[in-house]
């Protein structure tokens, strides 16, 4: 098979994975394409966290009558199959079971217990292993999973809407500049995260519910950062709030953290280089006085602008993203 053809399954991979998006946490969103002789004859992808793996729904969905082409076929994974007894038997075993000639895997999973055993597993038994097909991509659709399991804290996102000439309030008071399109948009990112947090003042001063109320899901766990009451006990008001709660945060298994503010959070947040994604809410209105938006890291790069009702949307990641 070509490379070009690798990437145009992987490329459906992808595509199908991101079905899994709310109910596959905390797992990864993983896809899986089954080809024979260029034509697809099964594909699915990881639902629910506890139920089937993509590779298993994959080969649950070739028909009968297209059974006997496996020992000549490629699945394609966006994910390295696992290897190790979770809530469901290891792919690669389903794998090598159904004979399959060849398989073609996104990225390598950094879960301590897959890390390679995968891939490994799969060539001890005679299979044809080609990683890295569309790396970048399938690295980028699991970023939370990665960066818990690699960085071992959640993945941070900086969220803030401001006027155009770069003040947060209005007069130093609350002043909504979202519309009710992006409103939803930031429920919508609430639902596919696992935390929020805003500081102490934000919190005294909006009393925010932070909850999921324009759009489907689950309502992310609340935060408040606060040197008085911490968020969880075992963190020491004396000492830094920020490394301790990423600490806590990481043991309670939470992949993801949206910090909507305020001024002083987020820069708390850019000074500890504690951030993966910085999104900005910029508003067709000036406001000249009120507190300053937070100033961008230096190794903020732009990784996408969308414009919604005359309201620009600005998401920036790390530089260094990207060059493993």
């Amino acid at each position: 098979m070509s490379e070009e053809m690798d990437k145009i399954y992987m490329r459906r991979c992808l595509q199908i994975a991101a079905n899994g998006r709310q109910n596959a946490r905390p797992n990864p969103m993983v896809g899986a394409v089954i080809v024979c002789d260029g034509r697809i004859i099964g594909e699915g992808y990881h639902v629910r966290c506890g139920e089937g793996h993509a590779e298993v729904n994959a080969f649950a969905s070739v028909k009968k009558a297209d059974e006997h082409l496996l020992p000549q076929s490629t699945i394609y994974v966006s994910l390295e199959p696992c290897s190790h007894y979770g809530k469901t038997p290891p792919c690669a075993d389903l794998i090598v079971s159904k004979g399959v000639k060849r398989v073609v895997v996104g990225c390598v999973d950094p879960f301590a217990e897959v890390s390679g055993r995968g891939i490994r597993k799969l060539r001890d038994a005679g299979i044809e292993v080609t990683v890295g097909v569309l790396e970048e991509e399938c690295r980028i659709l699991n970023s939370r999973f990665m960066t818990f399991n690699e960085k071992h804290r959640p993945y941070i996102i900086l969220k803030w809407a401001q006027s155009l000439d770069g003040y947060i309030d209005k007069d130093f008071k609350p002043f909504v500049f979202s519309t009710a399109f992006t409103q939803m948009l930031s429920h919508k990112l609430r639902a596919e995260n696992d935390a929020i947090l805003v500081g102490h003042t934000t919190a005294l001063r909006d009393n925010p519910s932070l909850t999921v109320r324009r759009w489907w899901g689950k309502n992310p766990m609340r935060l408040i950062l606060n040197s008085k009451e911490p968020c969880f006990p075992e963190i020491d008001p004396t000492l830094p709030m920020i490394p301790q709660l990423m600490e806590c945060l990481y043991k309670r298994k939470v992949q993801s953290l949206i910090v909507e503010g305020g001024a002083i959070t987020h820069r708390k947040f850019i000074e500890a280089g504690l951030w993966d994604e910085i999104r900005v809410e910029t508003a067709p209105v000036t406001v000249s006085q009120g507190t300053a938006s937070p100033s961008l890291p230096p190794n903020a790069v732009i990784s996408g602008i969308e414009s919604y009702d005359g309201n620009v949307i600005t998401t920036y990641i790390q530089a260094s993203v990207g060059h493993h």
